[in-house]
């Protein structure tokens, strides 16, 4: 079981979308007239109107489930798990349909509900990706559903962005890891598949905490891709190679190096740039140019001649 959550500014284009699919069947109306779609979206309208400063009013979310559950999700089950599903997301005395579609071999419904209560109170969303997540874990084991086994056996070419860009980039960093052997050869081998690598600091010690990792327009902490992404993870498979593991790379992390201004033509790949300094040498005294010897000796014998 799967839940995805989308938000809109007008009801007719969701109405018509989730209704106008070949073999969709309404399985359940709370609050609307559903004569017809007209009917279903003038509901809706009207109600919105009660809070006419809410931009996105529409709210629709996208049930799906194992095709192994198939057998026991009948038109009645995928209506119970509907409303069970609302509930516990708290989107509760408000108008809404649920509607079942059969153009995939996953059964899955869509829920189209008003954002705007039957009091005219907004429905929060705050934290409602977290919530959902939290909700389809507590009803799959509620309900017996299959759970999966893992991001391998989603079916990668039928996402949209931005999933499509997260499931890449988790497949190159699960390709590319153990053929790496430091942060720096793995950020070498992403930025050839088009996927940089970004460190987030502990305030002003300059320690790293987190890692995000983009591609195209998207942006996803690593712990979001995945869970065995997150930089402290990540940085174990390096063993001793890791950023917080040796002393120089502790140096490395907590003082990164400012570099002087570069002339144009001459300033390293943005990629190298971007990371602050995480990938420099650390600083060493033997790099300094030594003192003169004769200097020294010449001090030595003024000194010695004034006693």
């Amino acid at each position: 079981m799967i839940g995805k959550i989308k938000k809109g500014s007008g009801f007719k284009g969701c109405v018509n979308y989730v209704l106008g699919k070949e073999q969709a069947a309404l399985l359940h109306v709370e609050g609307v007239l559903a004569e017809s779609n007209r009917d279903i979206i003038r509901s809706f309208i009207l109600q919105a109107g009660m809070n006419p400063d809410l931009k996105k009013p529409v709210g629709h979310i996208a049930l799906s489930y194992s095709p192994v559950d198939a057998p026991k999700l009948t038109d009645e089950k995928m209506e119970q798990l509907a409303q069970e599903y609302m509930r516990e997301m708290k989107i509760t005395d408000t108008q809404y349909i649920i509607v079942r579609h059969q153009d995939r071999e996953h059964p899955h419904v869509h829920i189209v509900f008003n954002r705007i209560d039957n009091n005219g109170k907004t429905i929060s969303d705050r934290n409602d990706m977290y919530r959902n997540e939290q909700v389809c874990k507590k009803l799959k084991a509620k309900h017996g559903l299959y759970f999966a086994k893992g991001k391998e056996h989603v079916k990668q070419h039928r996402l949209r962005e931005p999933d499509k860009s997260k499931y890449e980039i988790y497949n190159a960093i699960k390709n590319e890891i153990g053929k790496s052997r430091n942060w720096q050869q793995l950020q070498t081998r992403l930025a050839e598949k088009g996927i940089g690598i970004h460190f987030k600091y502990r305030g002003q010690a300059g320690e790293v905490q987190g890692v995000s990792f983009s591609k195209g327009e998207y942006t996803f902490k690593g712990s979001e891709i995945d869970r065995s992404f997150s930089f402290s993870k990540l940085d174990k498979c390096f063993g001793d190679a890791g950023l917080n593991t040796t002393e120089s790379n502790r140096q490395t992390v907590s003082a990164p190096v400012q570099e002087p201004a570069q002339t144009p033509g001459k300033a390293d790949s943005p990629l190298l740039a971007g990371l602050g300094g995480l990938f420099s040498a650390p600083f060493s005294p033997a790099d300094e140019t030594p003192d003169n010897p004769g200097e020294r000796k010449k001090k030595k014998k003024k000194r010695h001649l004034k006693l």
